[in-house]
């Protein structure tokens, strides 16, 4: 072979092998490399050189936060009562060397505890705190996994319980407990809306009864103020008749003492003033001697001229 051709394949598989030893890690990513079997160092995000055949990428740890759906755990409560709770792990890797070498299968391991300190904490709960008490269980079990995770590089941020799912008898008491407890809280309510109605009828009546009250008493002073004012109405004409009778005698006074009248054209004035003061409503009228002769005199002559 001609050495300038062996020169030039040597070359190409050089370009080759470095090309293909030329690494880039992408973002949120650390990459775990070994130099000839022992931990080398951890590749962050960007461009990366790995000797051949020396060092050797034994993980490529993703650093982001992460979400694990472990299948339902049996558990048993204090009570003995046996269910299924099924668990969500929020959590990252904080050291990828020591997520690397520390726990073999690390997420396997995080399921089991998982398990047994769900079991540990549920043991000590009977059925109903374990329905009504998820925020404590979810509190206890992130606790006690960040302890006990720490070493193996993971950040457990979060546990939450998915679902607990109680034997089937149990299921069926519950729902039977709580139609219960919604037919007697609809009863509350009608009763506590009938009330309200009755109530609310009750005070209508009762302004009802309070509007007609008043209505009638201010009928009653508007009738009262009417009657008031026609007796004064009345009152006033009739003084205005009794001025006008009397502005009439003094008007006629005044006339026959300018006609200079005699003694007897007095007298029969006199005695027509007592005629009509005797057409009005007196039961007794005194006459004086003077006026009863004259009223003598004038029944004579009518006696005469019949």
């Amino acid at each position: 072979m001609d050495p300038i051709t062996l020169v030039l394949i040597i070359l190409v598989i050089l370009v080759v092998v470095i090309i293909a030893n030329i690494k880039v890690v992408p973002q949120s990513y650390v990459w775990v490399v070994e130099r000839l079997g022992a931990y080398h160092g951890s590749w962050g995000t960007g461009l990366h050189v790995k000797v051949p055949f020396i060092d050797r990428v034994s993980r490529k740890v993703n650093m982001k936060e992460q979400v694990i759906d472990f299948p339902p755990q049996d558990v048993i409560t204090k009570d003995n009562v046996s269910m299924k709770i099924d668990t969500v792990i929020f959590f990252m890797i904080t050291n990828a060397m020591q997520y690397t070498y520390g726990v073999e299968r690390p997420i396997k391991a995080i399921e089991n505890l998982t398990a047994t300190t769900l079991r540990n904490i549920v043991g000590d709960l009977d059925l109903e705190a374990t329905l009504t008490s998820r925020d404590l269980i979810n509190t206890n079990i992130t606790r006690v996994l960040d302890e006990a995770t720490d070493r193996w590089g993971i950040k457990v941020i979060r546990v939450e319980l998915k679902n607990i799912i109680p034997p089937p008898e149990i299921q069926d008491s519950m729902e039977k407990q709580m139609k219960a407890d919604r037919e007697r809280r609809e009863k509350v309510i009608q009763a506590e809306a009938e009330k309200k109605s009755q109530v609310l009828v009750a005070e209508g009546e009762k302004e009802s009864k309070i509007l007609r009250a008043q209505a009638d008493r201010e009928a009653k002073i508007l009738q009262a103020d009417a009657i008031k004012q026609e007796k004064i109405l009345a009152a006033e004409g009739e003084a205005q008749a009794i001025q006008m009778v009397q502005q009439a005698l003094a008007d006629s006074i005044v006339k026959l003492n300018e006609a200079s009248p005699n003694e007897q054209v007095i007298k029969l004035k006199s005695l027509e003033a007592f005629q009509k003061a005797a057409d009005g409503q007196a039961t007794k009228i005194i006459i004086p001697s003077e006026i009863q002769g004259i009223a003598g005199l004038a029944t004579g002559i009518k006696e005469v001229l019949k």
